[in-house]
């Protein structure tokens, strides 16, 4: 039996896939259509992050990555108006580094750091195609998303505990006497 990160990640990469193979001869409507789908994404993995660690009742892990958000999209966006670089599109000179891809790498590290590679895997081929959308939309050059990327997953370092549901337990008794009493721990 496929563990639910497992089959999130095939179907994430079918996806991926999916969007490259035909964005190879596309029109403009489907760019279009891969912009909004990374634009959806960016906004999607940090609120299904924090979504998932609410449902966990882990309201440290939530803040952890309030935390991590916060420094992933302050710095890039600092460092997009203090270097400049234009965008490959020519609208302006912030393209350096890209804040779309901080942010969706700032929330799939986080799951992949709290909560394991179950969900930091198909966390992070999300965030992937969120760089790749960038990209396609002539938004940022590659450098700029590797940037983003590597701003994302080091505020998320700097920030994020792993979760260990660690609780101690007592029991009355020892070995079946009366007096005394076993603890227990689990994580």
């Amino acid at each position: 039996m496929q563990s639910v990160g497992v089959r999130s990640l095939k179907a994430c990469a079918a996806g991926v896939f999916f969007s490259a193979a035909m964005s190879a001869g596309s029109t403009p409507v489907f760019a279009d259509g891969i912009q909004t789908a990374g634009e959806i994404l960016r906004i999607a993995l940090p609120v299904a992050a924090g979504g998932y660690s609410l449902y966990r009742q882990d309201y440290d892990g939530a803040l952890q990555l309030v935390v991590s958000e916060v420094i992933s999209e302050g710095l890039s966006f600092g460092l997009s108006h203090v270097i400049r670089e234009r965008r490959p599109n020519g609208a302006d000179f912030h393209s350096f580094p890209s804040d779309s891809a901080a942010v969706a790498f700032s929330a799939a590290s986080y799951l992949q750091i709290r909560y394991g590679w179950n969900y930091g895997l198909p966390a992070y081929a999300l965030a992937a195609f969120v760089g790749y959308s960038r990209v396609e939309a002539r938004e940022h050059h590659w450098g700029d998303v590797i940037a983003g990327a590597a701003i994302g997953w080091g505020a998320s370092e700097l920030t994020t505990v792993r979760y260990n549901a660690f609780a101690i337990t007592a029991y009355p008794g020892f070995e079946g006497h009366p007096l005394g009493i076993t603890l227990a721990a689990r994580w």
